[in-house]
């Protein structure tokens, strides 16, 4: 039987309370800060381009050249926080890559740019996936997608203030340096802030919590070394071998395909509401959070259902075709802004709730060092759809005169993703309690 404390409250309940209450504001914040750095270059866009003289092909390159940067230190850097530390290692990459975003609003060049965006991408490498990683230091697999989707809504509430935000910051002329300058070096300042306050606040593990009690810390460092036993039971999986797991390169591929619709849709959404709408900067910048804002509920939700359920891989798709048909929607309902940003709206829902379930996939197969290796494998590779997502509807634009065509390549990437999802065959019992290590013990617990 569960202890209950004078208030009542379960042990189990009051140690996931104090954990939720400890970290995930803080997470949250750290997550915000990240994602405002990674998508207020769509907003600099709408002036920068202009003054600097940049096409569409350019600035795509440029937006998406971030992510090979990205890809050099994903998987060291989620290894060093399940093998050393994740309060050292977030820190390092918040100072650095705050003083890049700063120095990002000085360019002049196309070259200036390049090296700014892939620099900006080496800093914060890591970040994201070992969060990541942080989480399954601290929450159990039936809490997991759920934590999750409250960390990843973050991005939704990024972009839900980052465009009033940036329209705001972009009427400042200081200096006589232009406002898409001020926006990129004031909104990298809280970066370094935030990461010196990291090296103080978090706590790599439960044993090491001052904060959390007696009880409490037994309790939850129980349930993991429970789960710990349970992933054990099942083969072997060393660090390398997760590189060739078939579920590891699959999920790979959904994440590519899904990142190249990201930030294809994210990066570029002020101009295409520019285009549709033939707003100024302000107005554009304004309204771009709208779709972010009708998101953030449905993002918790599919997190909150995906945990209840237990089942990873049909949220994950159907959220994916959700996304897919709001983008062909754009286009087929016409130059209208009302409905165009009703498809953006549905478009924007699915991207961002195709999250918590995803990230709660790799621990249903993997555990410790193994499956902090694929999480950053993941991330790390299949980031690279970033790059390929801005970059191709850029090109795309700037050969056709339009975005049709790169509206319709970032549809397909839905659809694409939503199919190799589903190949990703876990059992509902081995994604609520981790069971299974390989692809042989996989084989031997599939879904009917």
């Amino acid at each position: 039987m569960t202890p209950t404390g004078s208030s009542g409250a379960t042990l189990e309940e009051r140690a996931r309370k104090r954990i939720n209450r400890r970290l995930l504001p803080f997470l949250f914040i750290l997550y915000i800060i990240a994602f405002l750095d990674r998508i207020n270059i769509g907003f600099a866009g709408l002036d920068m381009t202009r003054e600097l003289g940049f096409s569409d092909k350019v600035f795509g390159f440029g937006a998406g050249i971030f992510f090979f940067g990205y890809v050099l230190l994903e998987i060291p850097g989620t290894l060093l926080v399940e093998l050393w530390s994740a309060r050292k290692w977030t820190a390092r990459i918040m100072i650095s890559w705050g003083v890049v975003a700063a120095l990002t609003g000085f360019v002049r060049t196309a070259g200036q740019f390049y090296w700014a965006r892939f620099l900006l991408g080496v800093a914060e490498a890591g970040f994201f996936p070992g969060l990541i990683v942080y989480l399954t230091h601290w929450y159990r697999d039936q809490d997991r997608a759920k934590a999750m989707g409250t960390f990843l809504s973050a991005t939704v509430v990024a972009a839900l203030i980052g465009g009033p935000l940036s329209g705001l910051l972009m009427q400042i002329h200081w200096l006589g340096l232009s406002g898409w300058r001020w926006l990129l070096i004031l909104e990298g300042l809280p970066a370094v802030i935030f990461g010196i306050a990291t090296i103080f606040y978090l706590t790599d593990r439960p044993q090491d919590a001052d904060w959390l009690p007696g009880d409490e810390k037994e309790w939850i460092a129980n349930e993991l070394a429970r789960e710990k036993q349970l992933h054990a039971q099942g083969p072997k999986v060393s660090v390398w071998q997760v590189f060739r797991h078939p579920y590891v390169i699959l999920l790979t591929l959904v994440y590519f395909f899904g990142n190249a619709a990201q930030y294809g849709f994210g990066l570029f959404l002020p101009k295409l509401i520019q285009k549709l709408s033939g707003f100024s900067t302000f107005e554009v910048a304004m309204i771009a959070a709208i779709p972010f804002l009708v998101a953030l509920p449905a993002m918790l939700a599919v997190g909150w259902s995906s945990d209840r359920s237990g089942e990873r891989r049909w949220h994950t798709a159907a959220a994916y075709i959700v996304a897919g048909a709001g983008l062909a929607g754009s286009l087929l309902t016409g130059p209208r802004i009302v409905t165009g940003m009703i498809m953006f709206s549905i478009a924007a829902i699915g991207l961002n709730a195709r999250l918590p379930a995803f990230w709660a996939l790799p621990h249903s197969f993997l555990e410790g060092a193994p499956a902090a290796a694929s999480i950053g494998a993941i991330n790390c590779f299949g980031g690279l759809g970033g790059f390929f997502g801005p970059y191709l509807l850029g090109a795309l634009s700037t050969a056709a005169g339009n975005y049709n065509g790169g509206v319709w390549y970032l549809t397909g990437a839905c659809l694409v993703a939503a199919v190799l999802v589903l190949l990703v065959r876990v059992s509902q019992r081995g994604a609520r309690q981790g069971t299974g290590t390989d692809a042989q013990y996989l084989l031997a617990n599939l879904d009917p």
